[in-house]
């Protein structure tokens, strides 16, 4: 019985974080990148970067280049 409490409480204590990790989603991040260029997404991919999450977002710029914007998925900072 013990056992299987335990078990439950660490599922929610899993379900209650793991909203944390992303404070912006796959939209913002490709509408941050997206006005930090002035181009047009291509494309937007989670990912991580030393452990943290982060979004890799694709963007054709203006002057026809395609640029990858990285995006921290918890602060909506770019790299």
């Amino acid at each position: 019985m013990k056992l299987l409490l335990s078990r439950l409480l660490l599922i929610g204590m899993i379900a209650l974080a793991a909203p944390l990790a992303f404070a912006i989603d796959r939209d913002e991040a490709a509408a941050a990148a997206a006005q930090a260029t002035g181009g047009r997404v291509l494309a937007v991919e989670a990912s991580s970067r030393n452990g943290d999450p982060v979004f890799l977002v694709r963007v054709l710029t203006p002057s026809g280049e395609v640029r990858i914007v990285v995006v921290d998925a918890r602060t909506g900072a770019l790299r």
